[in-house]
Order: structure tokens, then sequence, then C-alpha cells
């Protein structure tokens, strides 16, 4: 495929940094765009799939959005890994919790995915239900929030289709238990299937935006703009 692609103009890969942070909420990478960044550039907005490359701390970073769920993170990562050679994606996202150990704002990074998707063996034949991030992304981002004091859990993440269950399906509680899950999004299994794949690096830090074992949530402007401590970790973590 020739860039631009179909989801991303960019004509010219030397405006991308090497390392990529994706929330998925495109209005989330215009906040940590505008707030963290110096010498901000928009590079993207294609669909309203906004996207900017910075400095931070003099280091250059990439920012951009992601969207919902794994056709959508899917799509972006492997774009972004194969045809425009960036080398790490870090998903910065919400999260619910599993646990009565994790309460709203905690920053969670996963270790691995488990996932009920096909969307690995879809994409390429595996038939893995668990995908590992990338330890040398994970290292960084644990030595990050060391240097910077912050609190961060570590955990499997199960990364679901469906946002609404009904009827019979297997409840969160069972997931939890079985598969040994501490939280529930909706990306970082794609994101790790391409990364494997492509031979490329990447991570999932979360932060949890509501409890499904404790009557704790959050608002949409507060996921859009409060997960500053998730977010001043993966860019600490950048190299």
């Amino acid at each position: 495929m020739n860039i631009p692609t179909p989801h991303i103009e960019i004509t010219n890969p030397e405006v991308l940094a090497k390392t990529v942070l994706m929330p998925g909420d495109p209005l989330r990478a215009k906040f940590i765009a505008e707030t963290f960044l110096k010498n901000v550039i928009q590079i993207n907005s294609v669909r309203n799939m906004f996207g900017y490359t910075g400095e931070y701390q003099g280091k250059k970073v990439t920012v951009m959005g992601s969207g919902m769920g794994m056709p959508s993170i899917g799509i972006y990562s492997y774009e972004l890994f194969s045809f425009y050679d960036v080398d790490n994606i870090i998903r910065i996202g919400s999260a619910g919790a599993y646990t009565e150990d994790l309460n709203v704002y905690d920053v969670v990074l996963a270790t691995d995915a488990w996932s009920e998707s096909t969307y690995a063996k879809t994409q390429s034949g595996d038939d893995s239900s668990i995908l590992a991030a990338s330890s040398i992304l994970n290292n960084r981002l644990s030595a990050a929030a060391a240097k910077l004091g912050i609190p961060m859990h570590t955990g499997r993440i199960h990364s679901s289709d469906v946002f609404y269950r009904s009827g019979n399906a297997q409840s969160f509680t069972e997931i939890r238990d079985q598969h040994h899950c501490v939280a529930v999004e909706m990306e970082s299994f794609a994101l790790f299937a391409n990364a494997k794949v492509l031979d490329k690096n990447a991570a999932c830090l979360v932060t949890i935006s509501d409890s499904l074992v404790k009557n704790q949530i959050t608002t949409s402007e507060e996921r859009q703009t409060a997960f500053q401590n998730m977010m001043k970790i993966a860019l600490d973590a950048v190299e």
C-alpha cells in the first residue's frame, strides 16, 4: 500500500515519531498535544482521527487517536507499524475494573491481554487467546512510573469485542476468575496481535474509568482530560 493510506493522510513518514501514544478518543490526543507538547503540528484529520507530533522534554513524540474497539485500532496500528515504520505504540486508554483492588483513576499496565476475539486468527491465523505486551516498553513504563512517583498496578487485561453484554453471555466474574483478568477494555489484544505479526513493540497503559464491582464511574469529560497520571507516565517513557 502506498502512503497516504485510506485512513492516514500523512505523506512524509518523517513527521511521525518512532513512538506513538494512542488514546482511543481523538479529543484526548488533542488534549495531550495542547497540554504537554511543544512545537506541535497536526499530522492527521481524516475521519476526525486527530494526530499530532511535537516535543516532550526534548523528545519527539506523536499522539494519535485509535477509535474504539479492535477493528479500529487494528487498522490504525497496522498502518502506522507497516506503512509508516513506527516502532512502538503505547495505547493509553480507559478500562473497567474487575477487582476490589482497583478504584477509578488507578493506572494499570497490561502484562498481557486475554480475549475471546477472533481478531488474531482472522488477521494472521494465530489461535492464541493471550497475547503479551512488549517487555521493552513495559520496562520503560514501569521505570517512568517509579521515577515520577506514580503508583501503577500491573496485570492481565480482558480485551472484549462487546461493550454491552446480555442474555447468556459469560459474566465478568467468570472471566475474571477463569482468565485472571484485572480489568476490561476493547483494544489491546488487536494492538498486540499486530505488533507480534510485524515484529514491533506495543504496550497498553489504562486508567480505571469505572468499576464493575464498586459504584464508581467517571464522566466522558473526565475520561477525555483527567487521566493525566497515565499520560505523564507514557510521555516520560518515550526515548
